[in-house]
């Protein structure tokens, strides 16, 4: 086990948990991104985009950030990078797949009322039983995609 990579995942974790908390405490806001970002798309709240814009201007800039001051891509692996040891490789399939893919979780989050950041980390953390099963199903459905993946269709290693 690489010690770095994990106290790396450990930093992380805890930032996103204390910006799902510090979102709660200042505003009464859930830190679901699904949610912000389809507010800001099709919603358009009336003096409520500032805070979203800038939630969304700092996931982005985050690693923009690291990546500006020589931290890299982390452990991806693809054809304009090679990083030894690397987790995740390159996309297994086009631009027009990844782009199929994207429509389809955002209609899965619409479907599900939230995603995994809404679920998974505000919705357990508060002891949502809805959130409880949304995050099951997220895991499951993703389970079974990774398996028909590599093991079915044969696109993995």
């Amino acid at each position: 086990m690489d010690l770095m990579a994990s106290l790396q995942g450990l930093v992380g974790g805890v930032l996103i948990g204390l910006s799902a908390v510090w979102l709660m405490a200042a505003m009464g806001r859930i830190a679901g991104i699904s949610g912000i970002l389809s507010s800001l798309v099709w919603a358009r709240p009336k003096g409520d985009s500032a805070w979203r814009l800038t939630f969304l201007f700092g996931l982005v800039s985050g690693p923009l950030l690291v990546m500006a001051l020589g931290g890299g891509l982390g452990n991806l692996s693809g054809d304009a990078v090679d990083v030894t040891g690397a987790v995740i490789g390159a996309p297994a399939g086009g631009v027009a797949l990844m782009l199929l893919a994207g429509l389809l979780v955002g209609v899965g989050t619409g479907l599900g009322s939230g995603c995994t950041s809404g679920h998974g980390v505000c919705g357990l953390a508060r002891l949502s039983p809805r959130s409880l099963v949304a995050t099951l199903t997220f895991l499951a459905a993703a389970i079974v995609t990774v398996y028909v993946v590599r093991h079915v269709i044969g696109g993995g290693a």
